[in-house]
């Protein structure tokens, strides 16, 4: 998902990408990890404050690792595993919007 958002003179460039999801066996809980590009370094340290789950910062790139519990992992029903783009584009677009909702709020 690239949307790209008019804020004075400036456009985000926001793309939301899932990189990874799965079951942690150490942290004992099912997770989603997101890359995050397109933002400034502004826009970068806004969202390491305001989010909640753990993330970490490399070069212009925000990972965003996500836990869910059982019920509430996007991946974990029969129809995820055979429509999987499916979940991961509403995935994708559903981060996007949450995301962009946080940077429009601040």
């Amino acid at each position: 998902m690239n949307p790209q958002t008019n804020w004075g003179d400036d456009k985000l460039q926001l793309n939301v990408k899932i990189i990874d999801y799965g079951f942690s066996d150490s942290l004992k809980s099912y997770y989603v990890t997101y890359r995050i590009t397109g933002l400034n370094g502004e826009e970068l340290s806004q969202l390491e404050v305001l989010l909640e789950d753990p993330v970490t910062v490399k070069d212009d790139e925000l990972y965003l690792n996500v836990y869910f519990e059982k019920e509430y992992y996007p991946f974990g029903t029969e129809d995820s595993k055979t429509r999987l783009e499916d979940y991961q584009a509403r995935e994708e677009i559903e981060m996007t919007a949450y995301l962009l909702a946080l940077l429009q709020d601040h």
